[in-house]
């Protein structure tokens, strides 16, 4: 039995998996990404691998490839890390995909771990079915991926799909790209957090401020939403503001690329999924009607086995591309 090797790279843990071509994950590890200390990332990559694969092994599978997905800019045609890489600093300006290929004597595909993510809802999750997709990666930050007609939109430069950094507000607060009033400010799980710091810094009386020990710089996205069910108003202004703003982008979506299906996911999606009525009230504000409603729009909690998943399908994917000038993902087939 073959089976693909997908690892999915975060900022603080890092997993892989062996995975079928059905989708089931056969065996997986996770460990610390920078259990091998900085500098370390490849050697956590490799001895997560190393381990994979010999517990794949065991259980009748055959390793025919690697795909791993990285909280990066890659360029895809040579699995090669790009300058920078914010959450896992010792990725950038990495040969990925050469260094594997030399340690394991397999096919090796590296890309940004949200357009893997969008190939595993395309194929396994809850985009299944679809042949337009658009996942927008609520985490820490907040990213995006992009599937038209079946195919991968990476951009000329590998930048397609960075929702995260497009404004909703054009006079809005500085965001850490160097840009003003993005959705990543206002929407991912830092920005919500850091707005909710500012404003409760102000009122001391906010409920925030005691959840987090009387310290507002403990305050973080999930106290931010347990405070804001509890009936706290600088909570509830902060999450209101978000909700808003990823309503916005949905509409953004939704009309610039007419998908024939959203996923919402990542890390603080389980909140948003609670909030769904409120989120495409605001979609509905700025979307066309006839289109939003024609749009499957599923929030759904992250998952680190969907993640492995979508690395996995990296491979697939290419081999698609390369054998027939188009992707063949295996759901498909």
């Amino acid at each position: 039995m073959d089976v693909v090797l997908g690892v999915d790279v975060g900022g603080t843990t890092t997993a892989a998996g062996a995975v079928t071509e059905a989708g089931e994950v056969l065996v997986d590890d996770r460990r610390p990404t920078h259990h091998a200390g900085r500098g370390g990332i490849v050697q956590t990559i490799t001895d997560l691998l190393v381990a994979v694969r010999a517990q794949a092994e065991r259980r009748g599978g055959r390793a025919a490839g690697i795909g791993v997905g990285v909280p990066a800019l890659v360029d895809a045609a040579t699995g090669g890390i790009g300058g920078e890489a914010l959450n896992v600093p010792d990725l950038a300006g990495l040969p990925l995909a050469a260094l594997l290929r030399e340690r394991f004597a397999l096919p090796v595909f590296v890309d940004n771990d949200v357009n893997a993510l969008a190939l595993s809802e395309l194929v396994f999750g809850a985009g299944r079915g679809a042949h337009s997709l658009v996942v927008l990666a609520a985490g820490t930050g907040f990213g995006a991926g992009v599937v038209l007609d079946g195919r991968l939109v990476r951009g000329a430069l590998g930048f397609a799909g960075e929702f995260g950094h497009a404004p909703v507000k054009f006079d809005g607060r500085p965001c850490w790209c160097g840009g003003r009033g993005c959705l990543a400010v206002y929407a991912s799980g830092r920005g919500i957090a850091e707005a909710a710091r500012e404003r409760a810094a102000l009122d001391r009386t906010s409920t925030l401020v005691a959840l987090a020990g009387n310290d507002p710089a403990g305050i973080t996205a999930p106290l931010v939403f347990q405070a804001a069910e509890r009936g706290d108003a600088v909570a509830a202004a902060v999450v209101d503001e978000a909700c808003r703003a990823l309503g916005a982008m949905i509409a953004v979506v939704v009309n610039g690329l007419n998908p024939e299906a959203i996923v919402i996911t990542g890390g603080v999606a389980g909140a948003y999924a609670a909030l769904e009525k409120k989120v495409l009230a605001a979609a509905a504000e700025h979307a066309f009607h006839r289109v939003l409603v024609g749009t499957r729009v599923s929030i759904v909690a992250g998952d680190k086995a969907l993640s492995m998943r979508g690395a996995a399908a990296l491979v697939w994917y290419e081999r698609g591309r390369a054998g027939r000038g188009a992707p063949e993902p295996p759901g498909e087939r």
